[in-house]
């Protein structure tokens, strides 16, 4: 699952935002922004997180909830309601297994304060390295670490 090009990302949504997604095949991030989808490119992989289970109540989940690669460079708009047309990108998701992220928090180089570690999905969108990246997939693909 390597391509020295490929970059590696976190999209933090809500698990029912993020189901939504797989089943339509698609990422949004930082409630329908372009510019956050614009630093993705094809083959780069994308992990998602979700700290809530629903995005309008406050039901924690604290999961790594889908993985997948981007299939273009295709960014687009899709009409949800008149109101709300959000920016999307296609995503080839893979199987996988939801996993908490509270036994990983002290092994993630993209979690610097271990007290706050929810601090890094504030902004929505972040890019990972490799190794934190592995970590996670290999847990969420084949159910154990690297």
């Amino acid at each position: 699952m390597e391509n020295t090009n490929s970059k590696y990302w976190i999209i933090t949504a809500s698990k029912e935002h993020v189901k939504n997604g797989t089943l339509g095949g698609f990422a949004q991030a930082c409630h329908g922004k372009s510019s956050p989808l614009k630093k993705m490119k094809k083959g780069d992989y994308v992990i998602f997180y979700s700290s809530k289970e629903y995005f309008d109540k406050k039901d924690k989940c604290q999961e790594f909830t889908a993985i997948g690669k981007v299939k273009s460079d295709d960014i687009y708009q899709f009409e949800m309601t008149p109101e709300f047309c959000p920016f999307r990108i296609d995503i080839d998701f893979l199987q996988s297994n939801d996993i908490s992220i509270l036994p990983l928090i002290n092994e993630l180089e993209f979690i610097p304060n271990k007290q706050k570690w929810g601090y890094p999905f504030r902004w929505g969108t972040l890019q990972i390295n490799e190794s934190d990246f592995k970590l996670i997939s290999n847990l969420m693909l084949y159910g154990q670490e690297n």
